[in-house]
């Protein structure tokens, strides 16, 4: 996954940096309402350091090649839009998981679709991946509807698959991009 930075019409996709932390911490902290019903590691929410620790660790597995995670930075004035992340699940047949979470600020746009919609084609064009998937809460229908605006279908839905921070069951949606001839059908 050698990747550093990638362009789209609106947004700079830049790989997570050790110094991120404090900056990527506040938008955390600014998005909480939003986020933490589809998100667990958002409570509580996490500290500067904590932040500044994931930082690390995330651009040290960046180094490794085992996954790449961007900041998605509006090109005119590099607000920070979200992140998202692309993570090779199982080399041998070419998978790769993308992940995101984006800003309440810039909520709506379309800059979370325009970003995550990149990096599943990068995975597939540039990476040769065959497959490309995301999870969602299927109660958490923006992000469904991203998904499908990225260009992803829905697969299925895995029935009590995870729990919230309540303990309730939730439901998982299952979402794909597959590279093109791959698609089979029985």
């Amino acid at each position: 996954m050698a990747f550093t930075k990638m362009e789209t019409e609106r947004l700079t996709l830049r790989v997570v940096s050790p110094e991120d932390g404090p900056a990527l911490n506040q938008t955390i902290i600014e998005s909480l309402d939003q986020l933490q019903p589809w998100l667990d590691w958002m409570t509580p929410p996490p500290s500067v350091e904590e932040t500044s620790r994931w930082c690390r660790q995330a651009y040290a597995r960046y180094l490794l090649e085992e996954e790449v995670n961007l900041m998605l930075l509006r090109k005119e004035d590099g607000a920070l839009a979200g992140v998202c992340g692309l993570r090779k699940v199982n080399a041998a047949l070419r998978h790769h998981e993308v992940g995101y979470w984006g800003s309440a600020r810039l909520q709506g746009a379309g800059y979370m679709t325009e970003g995550v919609k990149a990096l599943a084609e990068y995975a597939l064009l540039e990476l040769a991946a065959s497959r490309v998937y995301l999870t969602t809460d299927e109660r958490n229908l923006s992000s469904r509807k991203l998904a499908e605006r990225a260009g992803f279908q829905l697969e299925g839905v895995l029935r009590n698959e995870r729990m919230d921070n309540q303990g309730q069951f939730r439901n998982t949606c299952v979402y794909a991009r597959i590279a093109a001839g791959n698609w089979t059908t029985h």
